[in-house]
């Protein structure tokens, strides 16, 4: 698993949630960003994950 993806989810919540507790939509906005960024990068390590996983069994 994507620890990098993991630490810009939980980054991008709390931004989310500091900008919904102080109001600031713009904080809100940039916390939902990095919490789609996160998620896109831990696909993108998974996708990696699994094709290295078929090549290596080709490889056998």
């Amino acid at each position: 698993m994507s620890n990098e993806g993991k630490f810009e989810q939980a980054k991008g919540n709390a931004k989310e949630t500091l900008g919904n507790v102080t109001g600031s939509d713009q904080l809100e906005r940039e916390g939902q960003q990095d919490k789609t960024l996160g998620k896109d990068k831990e696909v993108v390590e998974n996708v990696k994950e699994k094709a290295n996983d078929v090549i290596d069994k080709f490889k056998k």
